[in-house]
């Protein structure tokens, strides 16, 4: 979900909440193909036979790229999540968070905020 859809429909908190949540289940991810790229291997050194060998080559490339893509997609959602949540404080006020969606850019990355204690506006940039 982008910065400011997120900010439009459930608030900032909530938003940031919900990347740092998908961004671990992809940790988690990770971790699981993990294991089964070592239950792979380990299980290609019990098998003599050429389809189980061919079955467990596939395994270990099948693991091994959906643990880069997931630990790829897990290292993109924190950084994004902590680059706006870095920014998320009011300059005028102090208020961490509590802000909504004044503007937005086309693609939706960079916003304009507005605070909603005081009123100040600025931009969080991704």
């Amino acid at each position: 979900m982008q910065l400011s859809d997120g900010i439009r429909r459930i608030g900032f908190r909530k938003w940031y909440e919900r990347t740092l949540l998908a961004s671990h289940a992809h940790l988690v991810l990770c971790f699981l193909c993990l294991i089964g790229v070592f239950a792979a291997f380990e299980a290609a050194g019990k098998f003599n036979s050429v389809q189980d060998r061919l079955t467990d080559v596939t395994a270990i490339l099948l693991c091994t790229a959906t643990g880069v893509w997931a630990l790829r997609r897990y290292l993109g959602l924190m950084a994004r999540a902590e680059s706006a949540a870095n920014q998320a404080e009011c300059p005028h006020c102090h208020a961490y968070g509590r802000l909504e969606l004044h503007q937005a850019d086309a693609q939706g990355d960079e916003v304009e905020v507005r605070c909603r204690g005081c009123g100040h506006a600025w931009r969080i940039e991704p």
